[in-house]
């Protein structure tokens, strides 16, 4: 692009001094808008195309701007310098200008019956959608780490907390697959962005419409949309879809970050239920004896950003008068790193995950604290007929008097334990073991072996429904 064409504006006719240099820098977008190029460029091949078909072009004006679109879409992929070095206002103005000095006065026919209102709302959606797809399939990723985890150990018990205190016995694959409920409803959420996105609103013009005969339809399935908007003002301004985009990922990187602060606890030598791997950790460059969960650390402290992009869209909203307003601008430099920072934090998770090696023996030695057994010692009360909250009291007192002579509950001799409740009897052992806590939890959504392994044979068929869709 020359210097003399990438000072013509698209809007200078009624203007008699350009735009003071500052300011021009201040209100350019290109820095971050270029990002949209291959919409661009898809949108301007369909609306040439749209415009032949209504007459405003020929067939073979239409032809030769399509030609020229693909000639430039192919230099903008391989010179990089040709858009590090443009001085565009944004996007539109980069193409539109590419355009003309390709094709003279036939390129400026291009822009005819649209605006870039309609082209911004369009071409963000597009972004969105296929960002949406991008997500998707990265947190199908993690969820294939977490199902092979789970698979992998279906047996190993561990300790089940509430308030970070002991509470009962899980299994590990259990606690695995919690984390993936979580995300699964994740790529759900993405999904309903997209479909939000979904919707062309191309042919709204700058906000009343657009005065040709276009077939606003058929342009939209050119595009890949499933439908178009029903009111142009509405949709010249609507950044719905943006902000649903945005609370899916900030929902995903709040799960992102409670599996992060598992990791983290799990891998301290208080817990020392984890070996972290090599490949996602960090040393000291003090200390040689470290290794740091940096990676899960940072999925941590990255979610802040995601939840600053969310924030910061619905400020922008919050006071906007109807219609197109150029504070929209700020609409899509938050949602572009958004993206990419969610993107990588679920495609590091799914690494770490994968590659990190539970301790069986420290899970399976926190698993069996007497403890964790103490809800089963009521329910055992429970089935002679003691009243639960009864039950409740005779366990809390058993505890106690444990505690005071240095005893675990399985150490009570039952003549000791009949003091506190004459139900007690010598089939009492078999009740508090871990197997039998495990064993007892076995409706769907339990944690026994066999609910267990039913739920993680339906969270591989809601996976492989989820990669089918994709």
């Amino acid at each position: 692009m020359s210097d003399a064409a990438s000072q013509r504006k698209m809007w200078g006719g009624r203007f008699d001094h350009g735009p003071d240099a500052s300011f021009y820098e201040f209100e350019r977008s290109w820095q971050f808008d270029r990002r949209l190029l291959p919409q661009e460029f898809a949108l301007d091949r369909a609306w040439a195309r749209a415009i032949a078909r209504s007459g405003i072009l020929t067939n073979q004006e239409g032809e030769q701007i399509v030609a020229a679109l693909d000639a430039l879409e192919a230099r903008s992929t391989s010179d990089a310098a040709w858009l590090d070095d443009s001085k565009a206002e944004d996007v539109h103005h980069f193409v539109e200008t590419a355009l003309i000095e390709k094709l003279g006065a036939l390129g400026a026919k291009l822009h005819t019956g649209r605006s870039r209102n309609d082209m911004v709302a369009t071409e963000f959606r597009m972004y969105a959608k296929e960002a949406a797809r991008e997500t998707r399939r990265a947190i199908a990723s993690l969820e294939h780490a977490i199902a092979a985890q789970a698979e992998r150990n279906l047996k190993v018990p561990m300790a089940g907390t509430t308030h970070m205190q002991h509470a009962q016995p899980l299994l590990l694959s259990h606690w695995l697959l919690a984390h993936g409920e979580a995300f699964h409803r994740d790529a759900e959420r993405v999904a309903a962005a997209s479909a939000s996105a979904d919707v062309c609103p191309l042919g709204s013009g700058a906000l009343s419409g657009c005065a040709f005969p276009l077939d606003r339809t058929t342009l939209a399935h050119d595009l890949g949309f499933s439908t178009i908007s029903s009111n142009s003002l509405d949709a010249v301004s609507d950044r719905d879809f943006a902000l649903e985009y945005l609370f899916a990922l900030s929902t995903l990187a709040m799960h992102l970050s409670r599996l992060a602060e598992d990791f983290v606890l799990f891998a301290s030598p208080e817990f020392g239920l984890v070996e972290l791997p090599d490949e996602f950790s960090t040393g000291s460059s003090l200390m040689p004896q470290k290794k740091n969960p940096d990676g899960w650390e940072l999925i941590r402290g990255k979610t802040g950003r995601i939840y600053g992009a969310l924030l910061a869209l619905f400020t922008t909203m919050k006071g906007l008068p109807s219609s197109y307003q150029r504070d929209l601008q700020e609409d899509k430099e938050n949602l572009f790193q958004a993206h990419d920072q969610a993107l990588a934090m679920v495609r590091i998770a799914a690494g770490a995950l994968a590659a990190t090696r539970f301790r069986e023996d420290r899970l399976r030695e926190a698993a069996q604290d007497p403890a964790l057994v103490a809800t089963e010692l009521a329910d055992y009360l429970v089935t002679f007929g003691v009243p639960f909250r009864e039950a409740h009291e005779i366990v809390g007192k058993v505890l106690r008097a444990a505690e005071q002579e240095g005893k675990s509950i399985r150490e009570m001799p039952v003549e000791r334990l009949k003091e506190f409740s004459p139900v007690f009897d010598r089939n009492l052992a078999t009740a508090l073991t871990l197997e039998s806590a495990l064993a007892r939890r076995s409706l769907p959504g339990g944690t026994a072996p066999g609910a267990v392994q039913s739920a993680l044979q339906e969270f591989k068929r809601r996976l492989a429904k989820l990669e089918a869709d994709l």
